[in-house]
């Protein structure tokens, strides 16, 4: 999974343009919310639809985005069980 966690943190880091972020330096257990990455609600929104455009992975309800979006793990942990091949 260190693969995809890699994947996802160019994607996210690109997609929501966090010029001052370091991929290398995204604990992937660390939360993308408030601390950690520090995205907001709006970036939730953002990432919602850059999860079902990219990997074609439905985040149904609010609490399975709270569930999702944790870290950056449990993001990938969630597109690996939930993408469309």
């Amino acid at each position: 999974m260190p693969d995809l966690e890699n994947e996802l943190k160019t994607l996210i880091i690109e997609h929501l343009n966090l010029e001052d972020v370091d991929p290398a330096q995204v604990n992937p257990d660390a939360p993308l919310f408030g601390e950690g990455l520090g995205l907001d609600s709006v970036d939730a929104l953002e990432l919602v639809m850059l999860m079902e455009t990219t990997y074609g992975a439905k985040i149904a309800t609010s609490a399975v985005g709270k569930t999702a979006f944790a870290s950056l793990r449990s993001l990938a942990k969630f597109v690996r069980e939930n993408r469309k091949k």
